[in-house]
């Protein structure tokens, strides 16, 4: 899990790109193949990341250029991996 303002950045990403889309959660969650809106609303949370393919489908679905949807799970996962760093080398 990435620190608050990390995922939360994904998370309110995702949220408003699906806003803007003009589709609820269970509409997205039926169109992805979910039984149930819960993943799409743990990632808009925060709680959860979507897998990387899901990602890709969510920039289509939600007409948000790719480029942009990779800008951000790349700014994301550094942070992560810097932070997760950090932690182990000074931990030590």
């Amino acid at each position: 899990m990435g620190s608050g303002t990390d995922i939360t950045k994904l998370a309110s990403f995702l949220q408003v790109s699906r806003t803007k889309s003009g589709l609820s959660q269970k509409e997205v969650a039926k169109k992805m193949g979910y039984r149930t809106s819960q993943f799409v609303s743990n990632w808009e949370r925060g709680v959860s990341q979507p897998p990387i393919p899901v990602l890709k489908t969510l920039a289509q679905l939600y007409k948000v250029p790719a480029e942009e949807m990779f800008k951000l799970l790349l700014e994301v996962t550094v942070k992560q991996v810097e932070k997760d760093l950090k932690q182990k080398f000074y931990s030590a």
